[in-house]
This record gives C-alpha cells, sequence and structure tokens, in this order.
C-alpha cells in the first residue's frame, strides 16, 4: 500500500503540470489566507491579478535569470499599473497611452519570446488595474493602494517561482527531454507504419501524419534546447547539465536517423511482399519507438533506462536479408542494398538508444555549442526591433491591429455601458491573435469557456453560499486555469471565469457579474474577430510562397553540409547542426502554416490541398536529405566523386532557383532535361562500387528525382500552364 502510495505522488511530481499546479495552488491560497487573516477580503481581487499577470510573463531559466527577470517584470508592473491611475479619470488620455502601449509592447515582443511573455503580462496587468478602479467606481483609499496590491500579488508569485527554480533547477530539463523522446517515440512508431507490405497503400496520407509529427519533434527539440541553454549559459554548468546535454545530441542524432529514407517503400513492398524483411523492419522500428517513450518515462521519473539492444529482432532482420540475397534474384540487388543501408541505419539506431542508459560515459561532442537566438546585446536587440518596424512585418501587423482593436473596445464600453466595461477589453486582447486561424478558435473557446464558467459559478454561489468554501473553489480554479491555459483553453477560461465570479462575489453580489461579464466577453471577441480579419490580415495563403522558398533554400543549405561532411569526415558541429535543425524547422514551420490555412475562410485556402501535397514532397526530399546525412564518413577517392559533387551542386542549385522564384513570385521551369538525365547517370550503379560511394549516389538519385515532382506543383502554384521548358 505503502510502495503504490510512493509510486503514484512519484509519478505525479514528475508530472509538469502537477508540479505548476502546486506552485500556483501555494501563491494563490496564500493570497486568500492572508485576506481571511487581515478580515480584508475585498484585497484578494488585486492580488489575485497581480499573481496571475507575473505567471503569464513567467519564462524557463536559472534562478538567477528568474531573478533579474522578476526584477525587470516588476519595473514595468510598477510603471503600467501607476500609468493607468494617473490617466484613468482622463479617457482620452487613457485609451491614446493604451493603444501607444499596446502598439509598442507587442513590437517589443518581436525581439524575443522573453519580451513577448513580459509586454503581453504588462498589457494584462494595465487592463487589470483598470478592472480594480472601475470595480471602486474610481474611487480608492489612496493613491498607490490598487498599484501596491497588484504589484505585492506578483513580487509573491515571482519570488516563490524564484525559490522554486533554485530548489528543483534541473526539473525543467528533465520534462523537456521527456517530453523530445516521447515525440520521437510516436514519430518512430508512425515510421514503422510505412513499413507494411501493403499494395496500395495510401503511403502519401502516411507521410503526411509523419510530416505532422515531424513538426512536434521539432518543436519539443526547441523547446528542450532553448531550456538546457538557460542552465548552460552560468560558468558553471554542472555535471547533471553536461549529461542532459550528451542526452540532447543522442535525441538529435536519433531524429536524423529516424526521419531517414533510403527508397520509396511502395517499390519495396511490391518487390519483398512475400518475404518478411519489411515486417522485421517495421518490428525493430516499432520497438524502438516504444524505447524512445520508454526513455522519455525514465528520465521525467529520474529512474535508471537499461535498454538491452533488440538483439534477436536484430538478429531477425539480419537472417531475413540473407535468405533474400541467396536467392540471387537480379531485380532485387540494388534494392537489397537500400534495404542493407536501413539496417544499418537501425543498428546504429540501437546503439544510440542503449548509450542512452549511461550517457555520461560517452565521449566529449567535438562541438557542444548551442545557438543561442536571444539578442546578445542592446545593439542587437535594437536591430530587431527595427526590422519589426516595417508594415511588411507580421509584428507590426499584429500591433497595429491590437492597438485598434483596443481602442475600439474601449469606445465600445463608453457607448454601450461604462459598469464593468473593461472586461471588453480584456477579451480582446486574450483573443486577438497574430493569425486569422488562432483568433478565429480562440474566440470560439472564449465564448463557450465563459458561458460554461458562469453557469458553474452561479450554481456554486447558490449551492455553496458559505464564503470560506468558495474561497477554496476560486483558488482551485485558479490552479486549473494555469494547468490548462496552454492546450486546453476552453477549460482555461472556464476555470477563469470561476475565479471572477466567486472573488467577486466575496466583496459584492457576483450574481450581477454574470450577464455583463457574458456580453463583454461577447462584444470582445467580435471585436477581436473584425480587427483580424479587416486590419492588414496575415492570410496564410498570400505568405505560402515564402514558406515554401524557405523550406527548399534550407534543403539545400542541408544538403550542401552534408557532402562537405563526406570530404572533410563526420562532425557534428554547429554548423552542420544548424543547417539541419533550420531544414527540420522550416519543414514544421510549413506544417503550422498549412494547419493555420484550414482554419481561414474558403477563398484563401484554396490553395491548401496543393500545399499538403508539397509538404509530403518537402518531407520526402528531407527524408532523403537525412538519410544522407545520417551516413556520413569519408570516403576514399573515387571516380564518381565528380559525378557526385555535379549532382549536388546542381541538386542545391535547382533547389535555390525554385526557391527564389516562389519568393520573387516568378514563373518557375516546369521541366528540366537536366533533372531526368542526371538521375539516370546517377542510377547507373557499377557493380564494382564500394558500399560507401553507391549509398551516396543511391540517395542522391533519389533526390534528383523529387525535382520534378516539385517543379510542377510549384507552376501549379504559380497557375503556370504547364509547357515544357528546356534548360
Amino acid at each position: 500500500m505503502s510502495s503504490s502510495l510512493n509510486n503514484t505522488l512519484r509519478r505525479l511530481w514528475a508530472r509538469e503540470k502537477f508540479t505548476y499546479g502546486i506552485r500556483v495552488f501555494i501563491a494563490l491560497s496564500g493570497s486568500m489566507a492572508l485576506c481571511w487573516f487581515l478580515d480584508q477580503i475585498a484585497l484578494v481581487i488585486p492580488l489575485f491579478l497581480g499573481c496571475i499577470a507575473a505567471a503569464l510573463a513567467e519564462s524557463d531559466d536559472h534562478w538567477r535569470g528568474r531573478l533579474q527577470a522578476l526584477l525587470v517584470t516588476l519595473l514595468c508592473f510598477a510603471a503600467t499599473a501607476i500609468s493607468v491611475q494617473l490617466l484613468f479619470p482622463y479617457p482620452w488620455l487613457f485609451v491614446l497611452g493604451l493603444s501607444l502601449s499596446a502598439f509598442g509592447m507587442t513590437l517589443l515582443g518581436g525581439i524575443g519570446e522573453r519580451y513577448a511573455a513580459v509586454a503581453q503580462a504588462t498589457l494584462i496587468l494595465a487592463i487589470y488595474t483598470a478592472i480594480g478602479l472601475e470595480h471602486r467606481g474610481g474611487q480608492i483609499g489612496s493613491f498607490w493602494q490598487e498599484p501596491l496590491l497588484l504589484i505585492s500579488g506578483a513580487a509573491w508569485y515571482g519570488l516563490l517561482a524564484v525559490i522554486w527554480s533554485a530548489l528543483f533547477s534541473q526539473q525543467p530539463v528533465q520534462q523537456a527531454l521527456a517530453r523530445v523522446f516521447g515525440e520521437l517515440g510516436g514519430y518512430l512508431r508512425l515510421k514503422a507504419s510505412l513499413f507494411e507490405p501493403l499494395r496500395q497503400m495510401d503511403i502519401e496520407e502516411r507521410r503526411l501524419a509523419l510530416a505532422q509529427q515531424n513538426g512536434r519533434v521539432v518543436t519539443a527539440l526547441n523547446q528542450a534546447k532553448e531550456i538546457i541553454l538557460n542552465r548552460m549559459s552560468r560558468k558553471r554548468s554542472g555535471q547533471k547539465t553536461n549529461r542532459y546535454l550528451k542526452l540532447y545530441f543522442i535525441a538529435q542524432d536519433i531524429h536524423e536517423r529516424a526521419s531517414s529514407s533510403h527508397y520509396p517503400y511502395n517499390a519495396l513492398a511490391e518487390a519483398f511482399f512475400h518475404s518478411d524483411v519489411m515486417f522485421r523492419c517495421q518490428r525493430l522500428l516499432s520497438e524502438q519507438g516504444k524505447a524512445c517513450q520508454t526513455l522519455g518515462r525514465a528520465i521525467r521519473m529520474r529512474q535508471p533506462f537499461d535498454y538491452g539492444e533488440n538483439s534477436q529482432a536484430m538478429a531477425d532482420l539480419d537472417a531475413s536479408l540473407n535468405y533474400l540475397r541467396e536467392q540471387n534474384n537480379p531485380a532485387w540487388r540494388r534494392l537489397l542494398r537500400s534495404v542493407a543501408a536501413l539496417a544499418g541505419n537501425l543498428a546504429t539506431l540501437e546503439r544510440k538508444l542503449a548509450s542512452a542508459s549511461n550517457p555520461d560515459a560517452l565521449a566529449d561532442e567535438q562541438d557542444n555549442t548551442l545557438l543561442d537566438r536571444s539578442p546578445q546585446s542592446l545593439k542587437e536587440a535594437f536591430e530587431r526591433l527595427r526590422q519589426h518596424c516595417s508594415p511588411t512585418s507580421l509584428v507590426f501587423r499584429h500591433a497595429l491591429r491590437l492597438s485598434i482593436a483596443l481602442a475600439a473596445g474601449y469606445g465600445l464600453l463608453h457607448w454601450v455601458h461604462p459598469q464593468q466595461g473593461y472586461w471588453i477589453l480584456l477579451t480582446t486582447l486574450f483573443v486577438c491573435r497574430p493569425s486569422y486561424g488562432a483568433t478565429r478558435l480562440r474566440l470560439v473557446q472564449r465564448v463557450s469557456g465563459t458561458l460554461v464558467g458562469l453557469l458553474l459559478g452561479w450554481a456554486l454561489i447558490s449551492l455553496f453560499p458559505d464564503p470560506l468554501l468558495q474561497s477554496l473553489f476560486a483558488v482551485l480554479a485558479g490552479v486549473a486555469f494555469f494547468i490548462n491555459r496552454v492546450d486546453r483553453y476552453t477549460l482555461a477560461t472556464t476555470a477563469m471565469t470561476l475565479v471572477v465570479v466567486l472573488c467577486f462575489n466575496q466583496v459584492s453580489d457576483g450574481y450581477a457579474l454574470i450577464w455583463p461579464r457574458l456580453v463583454d466577453t461577447v462584444l470582445g471577441t467580435v471585436i477581436a474577430g473584425l480587427a483580424v480579419f479587416f486590419i492588414l490580415p496575415d492570410w496564410q495563403g498570400r505568405k505560402l510562397n515564402q514558406v515554401l522558398s524557405n523550406t527548399l533554400a534550407c534543403n539545400s543549405r542541408y544538403l550542401i553540409q552534408i557532402m562537405q561532411q563526406y570530404e572533410s569526415g563526420k562532425r557534428d558541429d554547429l554548423s552542420y547542426r544548424l543547417a539541419r535543425r533550420n531544414a527540420h524547422n522550416a519543414d514544421a514551420a510549413l506544417s503550422t502554416t498549412l494547419s493555420n490555412m484550414l482554419m481561414e475562410p474558403g477563398h484563401f485556402r484554396k490553395d491548401a490541398e496543393t500545399g499538403f501535397r508539397f509538404l509530403v514532397l518537402s518531407h520526402t526530399l528531407l527524408s532523403y536529405l537525412s538519410g544522407l546525412g545520417a551516413h556520413r564518413e569519408t570516403l576514399a577517392d573515387d571516380a564518381s566523386d565528380a559525378l557526385h559533387e555535379r549532382a549536388a551542386a546542381h541538386i542545391s542549385a535547382t533547389l535555390d532557383a525554385i526557391a527564389e522564384s516562389l519568393r520573387e513570385n516568378r514563373p518557375v521551369e516546369v521541366y528540366d532535361e537536366t533533372d531526368q538525365l542526371l538521375a539516370e547517370e546517377l542510377e547507373q550503379l557499377p557493380e564494382d562500387m564500394d558500399e560507401g560511394h553507391r549509398l551516396v549516389q543511391v540517395q542522391l538519385s533519389l533526390i534528383c528525382r523529387q525535382l520534378a515532382p516539385l517543379r510542377t506543383l510549384v507552376a501549379h502554384l504559380q497557375k503556370q500552364p504547364e509547357v515544357a521548358k528546356t534548360a
């Protein structure tokens, strides 16, 4: 019984949301307890709002970094609260200050994620201050009371977060790496489904699912890198951080090998339909996916990971390959070499997973530098800010849109009903997102969550009139809000509405808040929806060309880095890892753009189908590039080297040319005879060629075969007549 309870508590403690919830619970319950102790329950609203604003401004860092960020955040909060206090009696000055602040803060958010979090939270605190002043009818006992209460709540949560970070500094790293290996496991298991030897299998559908899962893997890798980087920025990163860094590099290597392809799967399934070799590959890859997910759980639970390699599964795969070789079927010869390369890749994956059992035993990487994308100086920060000071910038457009929407909301609240009207501004601020699709989704979630929250609030204050019990419900609802605010926004909105209703019921009539809150939410969402539709809208279809262009350009740079390493030897230095990560980031960005397009009005998503076909093609291209990168090694001089160099140069130049055509919206050649001739030349493989050069040539031929379909899709996207053109 005791052991079971300990295991349950251990699993709960390993969950990110549970530990986050504990921290929020301590902050909110501490604020509530203080108000009850002082018999000043009216203070709970600004204290709660201050805690919420500080939590929204929070970003991951070492405790020293968090302390510095907290001081900056409190300074911004104080300046904002005092400014609102001063301007509140003067509507024209207030709306002007609010609009300019919204525009400037949103632009500042373009410098980096930390700046964006603080800027957003500062705007939220400004409206919280106005809500508090409005609730008191603009009259307060002291000029400093409202700002001090908000800042006190923010300081209390911020101090708690700093102490928590100092006590459990490695927990975010563990949780981030656990997510990485969990997503990698999902990717490997999806990849295994491609090896089913089924005739007429819908490869495109499975590749599309794989590309979308790849986006989740890339997101998890990027988040883990930032968290590890925050710990490495100190002079002494520590042995634990170095251990997690090695696990991160293992994850990167697994990702490259997992995303690699060595031959079209439908051709392999057709050729080996009556053999078990495809099933052997599928089973081994699926087991490796499960092992990745087990590793993720072990990291999260801080338990040892013992991967005893699938030696029997590997031996069975080798036996199947040997049996097929003994058949001496000439038609299988080339395909068997591709399956052998695949088997070698799976064997390396086995070794990588086994090494994760004891990463400390691994030799240090040649280059363990991580690229820090945050500004390193004031000059660099100002340069980023300057780049966003243009109507072509998406950040500028969102800043202008938000400032106008808030001004419109302020005008509406004075025109319709000045009492409790500042919830219109708060709703607009939360709902108005940079893209139409995200705003549309948030709009529906906000309204439905508010409606459910108001009904629950009405039920709770009716069924449980005891103020102390309502206080407990308010604290629990606040915890639920923070736990769900990222991935379950409807539930988070429901919880936040409960907090508002229950807290206001402590100091006044909560029933009187229900209808104004609902009406204000609807009005705020309508303003946000109209703003994102009419004010410099960022339709995803209009920037699709740029996203596709970036995808091809990044793939071109990745190919160049790979081929250079075949000359100089394998080394995972920063330039190579950066090129690889940029290629995967571009692939993930394309997947996200297309997903957002599906939520836009019909006219603006007319190219979505072509875009998804392009995503399948580009991810296939990236898979062939990853296959080339996974087998990097120094090759001896060979007569085929000149052909390989010429092929790589042609592929890179073609990808760059198509990317430039997309970027500048110029017609692209639908047909280039060089692609066909070069692919045929690469497919002529002498029997005496060594396996290293053979693999390079096969991968280059597969990549070359992707150029013609890419040209066709781009031409279709540009609405070109498909007339053959020869270079």
